[in-house]
């Protein structure tokens, strides 16, 4: 028997146990993260069975063959692309048995607690502070654009325990109850007028020296698994043809004769060849992940994503001419998560303008394709060797 055909067994055993018409939602997803069959290249106990990443496919056809539920995976999608890969990489076994169920049933959300007002695009420059204190560590600072921040439970932090050394040093990687006393959630209302977005103060928040991950001084190196996995989370999901921004304006085209023009008909096909260029290669990027962790090669894909988006949506709005003027609701909101294609044209033009800094900024990505892609040689750098605390600020 194959590893497919022992994964559909384990499957079909899944469903007869916990048949999804009679099962509570939670129940079926709990049930199957102790099948393994939540994400099978994980280790056997922690929800995977240790399986190559390609497998997964064959357990998600015979699940949703038979209508079963998902995890909501836009919802949670922080804890799974961000936190989860990192905590398996990095935490003890006491963490990943602590975190891994609860962030995969959706049952707890994820938020990230790294960009702040004055290390955003430099992150390693953040100045958030956490001093230990017996078997705590104190943080005091100020973090930003932190999605899900209102409806989270637990973050990924990372904070400078040691200001004496570059900036790249002296950073620890924690995960944060977002539930403790000292933190401060506040809306930041953005272009669309949601406020998807959050700033977070903490001030003396106590974190168990049990909630690091990863050696102390080292979260750097820690942060650089989220990042990659980050940008891969953003710009390389698998999509099907015309999936993603490019559909709606490809439906507009075809059931809206009346609008079409030369000028607008050459730009779409280039931008539809684009788009579908970008897919294939998120598909080609997805099958290498199955050898391994994420690389460098995720910025490249960030980097299509946010300028397809921002392009495809100015297209959209010209495309509907007066109508493209319009927008649906400036209701103040706090959404759990972001959907580019609910709605109308205006609000997917104004939110793209965000993809091309949420996940690291397009000109630092710029920076890593072509120092670990192409291999160009670094930017100069003057502050590599000088102490934290002795950086201009």
């Amino acid at each position: 028997m194959t590893d497919a055909d022992e994964l559909r067994r384990r499957t079909r055993e899944l469903l007869a146990a916990h048949p999804p018409a009679d099962t509570e939602r939670l129940d079926f997803l709990r049930a199957r993260f102790d099948a393994g069959l939540a994400w099978v290249h994980f280790p056997e106990g922690l929800g995977g069975l240790g399986l190559p990443r390609s497998l997964q496919a064959v357990v998600d056809a015979e699940l949703a063959a038979a209508g079963a539920p998902d995890n909501d995976p836009r919802r949670i999608g922080i804890g799974l692309g961000m936190a989860a890969p990192t905590i398996l990489q990095y935490g003890t076994e006491e963490q990943k048995a602590r975190f891994l169920r609860p962030l995969w049933t959706g049952e707890e959300v994820w938020c990230q607690l790294f960009s702040e007002p004055g290390a955003g695009s430099d992150l390693a420059a953040l100045g958030t502070r956490a001093v230990r204190e017996g078997d705590d560590w104190v943080v005091n600072g100020q973090k930003v654009w932190t999605s899900s921040a209102h409806v989270a439970r637990w973050a990924i932090l990372i904070a400078r325990t040691d200001p004496d050394v570059p900036k790249h040093r002296g950073i620890t990687y924690f995960v944060c109850d977002m539930t403790d006393p000292g933190v401060e959630v506040r809306p930041l209302r953005q272009i669309t007028g949601e406020a998807e977005f959050n700033e977070v103060f903490l001030t003396d928040v106590r974190i168990p020296d049990g909630r690091r991950l990863g050696e102390v001084g080292d979260g750097w190196r820690v942060a650089q698994t989220t990042l990659n996995n980050e940008r891969v989370a953003i710009g390389g999901r698998r999509l099907p043809r015309e999936g993603g921004m490019i559909g709606p304006v490809a439906r507009t085209w075809r059931e809206r004769p009346e609008l079409r023009t030369h000028d607008l008909h050459q730009r779409l096909l280039k931008l539809w060849v684009e788009a579908e260029v970008a897919r294939l290669t998120g598909e080609r990027l997805s099958q290498q992940l199955v050898a391994g962790q994420p690389g460098p090669e995720g910025a490249g894909m960030k980097l299509a994503f946010a300028r397809l988006n921002q392009e495809i949506s100015g297209l959209e709005v010209e495309l509907r001419g007066e109508e493209g003027l319009l927008y649906d609701d400036w209701t103040m909101r706090r959404p759990e998560l972001v959907d580019f294609t609910g709605r109308d044209a205006g609000y997917r033009y104004l939110r793209s303008k965000g993809n091309s800094i949420e996940g690291g900024t397009s000109e630092v990505l710029l920076n890593i394709v072509a120092e670990r892609v192409l291999g160009l040689p670094a930017e100069p750098r003057t502050d590599k060797d000088v102490a934290w605390k002795d950086l201009a600020r």
